[in-house]
């Protein structure tokens, strides 16, 4: 198994990271949220890396972090769930997001993935839930932990999806949403957390 590629970043496009590393060029398919964290062509980029094998191809998918590669090899595993629905989880909604909606059952936030239906959606929760619970665990912060309960928890897993599609990194998203809302009152429409969310980037 490829663990994971260090090398040259020669080209990229929202999906597809072409890295050279001693003199071999790998095209690796990457998450759509990850094309805005890449650094620039000719920079070093390390990617953490799952090969899959099918009777018709032979592909590389990369992951900007360990835990995103792993959550990507138990979602692959899910019944009717391959490797195109499954990057395109991860790309929609960032890891720790995805582990939480899991966890809490919450399908309208899985649905809200192109291509995934409320039956995918159940199906995923009931085939994955009990597997999760190391990869949640790993959010250092105890942000989502302590969010879980928050009557405001679907609104700030909104606010986070919107900072990670403008281009932000999951850590950062979490830090500035953080910062937001030990500063507002409780009453704040979504709009206005990411406008503030925003000035604390």
């Amino acid at each position: 198994m490829i663990n994971y590629i260090r090398g040259t970043l020669t080209e990229s496009t929202p999906t597809v990271a072409t890295i050279e590393a001693h003199g071999l060029g790998y095209q690796v398919l990457i998450p759509a949220s990850l094309f805005g964290e890449l650094p620039a062509t000719g920079n070093e980029l390390l990617l953490y890396t799952s090969f899959v094998v099918r009777e018709d191809s032979q592909k590389l998918f990369g992951f900007i972090s360990k835990d995103e590669r792993d959550l990507f090899e138990v979602l692959i595993g899910v019944s009717g769930i391959g490797p195109k629905t499954a990057l395109s989880l991860i790309g929609h909604l960032p890891a720790r997001q995805l582990c939480q909606a899991i966890q809490n059952n919450d399908i309208p936030a899985i649905c809200k993935v192109p291509g995934i239906g409320k039956k995918s959606a159940e199906r995923l929760i009931i085939e994955i839930r009990d597997r999760l619970p190391a990869l949640c665990a790993s959010d250092p912060s105890g942000f989502f932990v302590q969010t879980k309960n928050d009557p405001r928890a679907q609104q700030i897993q909104d606010a986070m999806s919107a900072l990670v599609n403008l281009g932000y990194t999951q850590n950062t998203a979490q830090k500035a949403i953080k910062k937001t809302l030990e500063t507002i009152p409780d009453a704040i429409d979504l709009a206005e957390l990411i406008t503030l969310s925003l000035k604390n980037v």
